[in-house]
């Protein structure tokens, strides 16, 4: 499948049994410590037992890429960027925690240690905005460590360069999307053409989609629309090091230990080789790295897997991903008393959908399994929301693909706890998890006024549960702060919908149209705002299916039931049913940088040529595109909303 040879080490794979860690290399972890803390004890000069800070530091960049080159026409995205920041939430925790109690042995990063700044301070979370964050060496923080440009133009390009220029990062992470990929891969040209010895590692959604590791043959599978396939046939220059794939918050941590290990104590860079070799001796020596992920390293002649299989972990024992970033996030679906956009901050719960549609790259199927808040799950929830709102959130969106996984239970109790916070008329009166976020009245106003928004499905208001229970639930989340629910519609159309997984429960004389408007009344009843999404392109997609689902959801919103309404074109993801059984699992182009991304591609989300879907020519597009601005006029992805 790869020209390069492909090398499984297998070190990390033994990691729920830490008794089988290898004697001898934990000796010659040990010794490699002792003797680079005694030179960087050295270099601090003034004899100290502690190492100075400024001689272990060195600077990283992360990135988030962008999916779209111009902002006309283009739907942007409003949200910050979550996937990166949960990614980094253990290695920014390990790294600030390393800088704030020093070098050792038992320190995360035992000597040279990458350097995140400090969490924002109040001032800075309050004044956050979209935009190049820029860097000060003297007030700086962690928030300033991030490059996420939301268009890919010249001006980001630019502004690239100057940012490397500016903070010359040994390491450069980039987290990318199927439909960002082939920015990420300029994103790390520019990077090796400033700073060839900076170490660029890729993670993100099409890692995780394009890469994958098969235990019982221990075999890589590398789709064709992969980094690695692409750097292997010359697609594109070899400008990646090092991917990450899968739970990959503790491989990630683990990989920049190496990293830390195998650089220089002048910590002017690191090589792979090297990367490779502490990486090995960290397995070997029991490093513990929960979760199953995945590492590739990549060199001309290999590429070098690290397959982890470490113990389970809990979701809501991974350090807050907003811990050292600012919510910068404002959606006018939250507005606030002034008529301006309520500051929002993106949460989770879980971790994938638990329906598996075959068009979704979120199903549990696709991403390794479920996972969930699993220790007193509204209880931590609710500290998690009082966290985000000391930092200045005054709304919550849950992007979980189902609120709380379709668990009413868990719904409910979670509804039950923020419902009689909210009614807290003091600090003391919350919950103790929740006091050491909530210190003043400052903040508990903010807390009392949280408006919070999920996203649910057709057939969980309407035929999974009983009416009652339905009505009771919607009416909770309403006392509790919902002021808005978005839910995937996908088509009006039967023919569509017989396709279609979410569609899961079939009732006769209950068709889908009749569905849909059920829930969106349920929901309406309980006093809360309704967005939904629309999926052209689907299995049984005709010309036919697709006027006729223009003109239901034109009903549904003459009917007051909808405020937004998101028509979106059918893209391929890498690891989705319909990309195979389209047979487009070996012609994706996610990776050629030079596709002009043009009218009618620019007006939906994600949507490029050649890679949405074969079911819709470019004249249906523009169709789409026309008719719904017609019908749904300004209601469409609340234009005036």
């Amino acid at each position: 499948m790869l020209s390069r040879q492909i090398i499984v080490n297998s070190c990390f794979e033994r990691q729920a049994d830490t008794s089988s860690a290898d004697g001898g290399s934990r000796q010659v972890l040990r010794e490699l410590l002792a003797g680079r803390l005694s030179d960087l004890s050295a270099r601090t000069g003034d004899h100290s037992s502690d190492i100075a800070w400024d001689v272990r530091r060195f600077p990283v960049l992360a990135a988030l890429a962008p999916v779209m080159t111009s902002a006309e026409g283009e739907i942007t995205y409003p949200g910050d960027p979550m996937c990166l920041y949960a990614a980094l939430s253990v290695v920014v925790d390990n790294a600030i925690t390393s800088a704030r109690e020093g070098a050792g042995e038992t320190s995360a990063f035992a000597d040279l240690c990458p350097d995140w700044a400090t969490p924002p301070s109040e001032e800075q979370r309050m004044s956050a905005e979209h935009g190049i964050r820029p860097w000060h060496e003297q007030d700086s923080c962690t928030d300033h460590t991030v490059f996420d440009p939301r268009i890919w133009d010249d001006t980001a390009r630019d502004e690239l360069r100057a940012v490397l220029r500016q903070r010359q990062p040994r390491v450069f992470l980039v987290s990318t999307v199927s439909p960002g990929h082939r920015y990420a891969l300029e994103m790390a040209t520019i990077v090796k053409q400033e700073l060839p010895t900076c170490l660029v590692v890729f993670g993100g959604r099409h890692m995780d989609e394009t890469v994958k590791y098969e235990p019982a043959s221990r075999t890589l599978v590398v789709e064709y629309s992969s980094t690695l396939r692409a750097v292997d046939d010359g697609r594109v220059e070899a400008v990646v090091d090092f991917l990450v794939a899968g739970e990959g918050y503790y491989a990630l941590d683990v990989l920049m230990r190496a990293i830390a290990l195998a650089m220089d104590l002048d910590r002017t860079g690191a090589t792979v080789a090297d990367v490779i070799d502490r990486l090995d001796i960290l397995g070997k020596a029991g490093a513990d790295v929960p979760g199953t992920s995945l590492i590739c390293a990549v060199t001309p002649e290999a590429v070098t897997a690290f397959p982890v299989r470490g113990r389970r972990f809990d979701l809501a024992y991974l350090p807050s991903p907003y811990q050292g970033f600012a919510i910068r996030a404002r959606f006018p679906i939250f507005p606030r008393p002034d008529g301006g956009a309520a500051r929002t901050a993106h949460m989770t719960v879980s971790n994938a959908c638990p329906y598996h549609c075959d068009f979704c790259s979120e199903s549990a199927l696709l991403v390794g399994g479920l996972k969930r808040f699993g220790d007193s799950p509204a209880a931590t929830a609710l500290e998690r929301v009082c966290e985000y709102v000391s930092y200045g959130a005054e709304a919550v969106f849950f992007d979980d693909s189902i609120f709380w996984s379709g668990s009413f239970p868990a719904m409910m109790a979670f509804c039950e706890a923020l419902r009689d916070a909210r009614a807290a008329k003091d600090p003391q009166e919350l919950p103790e998890g929740c006091r050491k976020w909530i210190r003043d009245c400052t903040a508990l106003a903010r807390l009392k006024a949280l408006q919070f928004g999920c996203q649910l499905t057709v057939d969980l208001v309407t035929t999974l549960h009983k009416e009652r229970r339905v009505r009771d639930t919607l009416g909770l989340l309403r006392e509790s702060g919902c002021t808005y629910i978005y839910v995937g519609i996908e088509s009006m159309s039967a023919q569509v919908m017989q396709h279609v997984h979410k569609n899961v429960r079939h009732v006769d004389g209950f068709p889908w149209k009749a569905k849909v408007r059920e829930a969106l009344e349920r929901i309406r009843d309980a006093k809360i705002p309704v967005g939904s999404s629309v999926l052209f392109g689907l299995e049984g997609e005709n010309r036919q299916t697709i006027e006729e689902t223009i003109e239901e959801v034109g009903l549904l919103i003459d009917a007051g039931l909808l405020i937004v309404a998101s028509p979106n074109i059918l893209t391929y993801h890498p690891a989705t049913p319909i990309t195979r059984d389209h047979g487009m699992a070996d012609r994706l182009d996610y990776h050629s940088p030079d596709i002009e991304n043009r009218a009618p591609y620019t007006y939906f989300e994600e949507a490029f040529p050649e890679v949405v879907s074969q079911l819709l020519t470019e004249s249906d597009i523009w169709f789409i595109h026309d008719s719904t601005a017609k019908r749904w006029g300004v209601t469409r992805n609340a234009a005036e909303a």
